[in-house]
């Protein structure tokens, strides 16, 4: 048993620990020093039972997502100087990891009819619908993959999949809930694909009317002449991952600041696919 600070008796029990990789649960007072199932580092672990995702206050300026499939890996190394920036220039923001979040496969409902793929989103049992409304409310979107074979993750992908209601609002002759907003994207891996990926995920902003800041795409690539092992040392300490990383984060945060979205309200001409 531990005492506090206020002289209150805390029961040291185990709780459930879930692995946000693989999903391998483990019963303990703190998480395995690595998943047996996905070899995966601690950090990966988190409470299995959270509270259900509604974030609450005011809605944020700047929304960071961590698209990995490790929130504590590389891509995590990009999205921690980010949010290091932000904190610095007291920008209000919210993280992010997708990774610990349920976000179910776009059911492709347009693919029946096209006022069947509507906002809100028809799926309201996993935690996407919240991130649309943090889309809708916030003015900036600063988002951090890794490279998987040339593209961007899996499960950004389905994010990703998952804003086509708020694409479409333009085919169901609507408003749209995101033009004139401003993105940035960081991109980290072992070795080629960076740019592919970038463009990748840009384009996805695109269709929703989001403006990509100037020198918004910053990725750094390690080499398939080093192992992985070896990786997290190189994006730890590389000078350039620094620069470019807070250069783009900068960037989001000059163009946001000139309110491109109330200045193109009403004049903007969707031409989306």
């Amino acid at each position: 048993m531990d005492i506090s600070s206020d002289n209150h008796i805390i029961q040291n029990d185990k709780i459930t620990w879930k692995c946000t990789v693989c999903g391998f649960l483990y019963s303990g007072i703190k998480p395995p020093k690595g998943c047996p199932n996905c070899h995966s580092p601690s950090g990966e672990f988190i409470p299995a039972l959270k509270e259900d995702f509604n974030p609450s206050g005011e809605p944020c300026d700047i929304l960071v997502i961590n698209g990995s499939s490790h929130r504590a890996g590389n891509t995590g190394v990009m999205t921690d100087i980010a949010e290091g920036l932000l904190k610095e220039r007291n920008i209000s923001y919210q993280r992010f990891n997708l990774n610990e979040y349920s976000i179910d496969h776009c059911w492709c409902c347009y693919a029946v009819r096209a006022q069947s793929c509507d906002y809100p989103c028809r799926n309201k049992t996993d935690d996407m619908h919240t991130f649309h409304q943090m889309l809708a409310t916030s003015k900036a979107v600063i988002i951090s993959s890794p490279i998987n074979w040339n593209s961007m993750s899996a499960r950004l992908k389905t994010f990703l999949d998952r804003t086509t209601c708020m694409q479409n609002l333009y085919h169901l002759n609507k408003p749209g809930l995101t033009h004139g907003k401003i993105l940035g994207i960081l991109v980290c891996g072992h070795e080629d694909g960076g740019i592919k990926t970038a463009m990748d995920i840009f384009l996805n902003f695109q269709q929703m009317g989001y403006i990509l800041a100037p020198f918004g795409i910053a990725y750094r690539t390690h080499g398939a002449e080093f192992s992985s092992n070896e990786d997290r040392e190189f994006f730890n300490n590389d000078q350039l991952l620094q620069k470019y990383t807070r250069g783009v984060v900068t960037n989001v945060i000059e163009m946001m600041n000139l309110d491109l979205e109330e200045q193109l309200k009403n004049k903007i001409i969707p031409v989306s696919e």
